[in-house]
């Protein structure tokens, strides 16, 4: 069932985005070249514990980390570790918190060091993508129009976008009804409605779409090895424009 959140939930759920805004920024200046993402996991770890919050994804159907964090053709779902971020990588990452027992989720895929232009292109493409989904999600549109947007921005560029994994709603729990695909023919699925409370996130591909999961049973990276980039925002529909709940900066 999709629930349309209350204006005090919607409080709470500010309150989540904006934990998870600041510690995707805290990230960002700490992705540098040589780095360790197991250092960039408790980085974002500790910053959630100190706002008063929770990791959302520690603990979360077994994942025992704080964040995902995804190395060029790995798409989501990376396991931090010891492996050093390289000159030229670019790295997704995913991160959640849990305040009052609501939830935001945010992602963004970042460069390491000097990127080459085609890397850069596709950073661009995604993120480009995951806003024009999120101007789509307007009170009365239908719930493909997001997909639909994002789909053809994305491959107006050239890419793919992933199938088998997809946006979601969030509020309560860290996933909720509906499923948000990246893909699809719009004006299809439920309409929208002030209240509701979405995570879009367009997973694009410079190659395939088609993906695999690595051994272990977590991690998922593109088919042909070529790069992905992941953008995401908690947003929730209003009567006018999609507050965006996972905002940097935001207050």
């Amino acid at each position: 069932m999709i629930t349309c959140k209350s204006g005090k939930e919607l409080i709470y759920m500010r309150d989540a985005g904006r934990i998870v805004a600041q510690t995707l920024a805290e990230l960002a200046g700490a992705v540098k070249v040589g780095v360790p993402t197991l250092e960039l996991d408790q980085l974002a770890e500790d910053y959630i514990v100190r706002a008063g919050a929770k990791p959302a994804f520690k603990g979360m159907y077994g994942f025992p980390y704080s964040i995902c964090a995804s190395i060029n053709e790995e798409v989501v779902h990376g396991f931090p570790s010891l492996r050093k971020l390289k000159n030229g990588d670019i790295i997704s990452i995913d991160t959640g918190a849990e305040i009052n027992g609501y939830f935001g989720d945010s992602a963004v895929t970042l460069p390491v060091g000097d990127v080459d232009s085609e890397a850069m292109l596709l950073l661009k493409a995604a993120e480009e993508s995951l806003f024009k989904g999120i101007e789509h999600a307007r009170e009365g549109a239908r719930l493909s129009d997001i997909s639909n947007a994002v789909q053809t921005c994305a491959e107006g560029y050239g890419y793919s976008v992933v199938r088998d994994f997809v946006g979601h709603g969030i509020g309560g729990k860290l996933h909720e009804e509906p499923q948000v695909p990246n893909f699809g023919r719009p004006g299809r699925g439920p309409r929208l409605k002030a209240g509701m409370t979405l995570a879009i996130e367009p997973m694009i591909n410079m190659g395939t779409y088609e993906v695999r999961t690595l051994s272990n049973n977590w991690t998922v990276a593109t088919l042909d090895a070529k790069l992905s980039a992941h953008f995401e925002h908690t947003i929730a529909i209003t009567g006018g424009k999609p507050e965006i709940l996972t905002k940097a900066g935001k207050r």
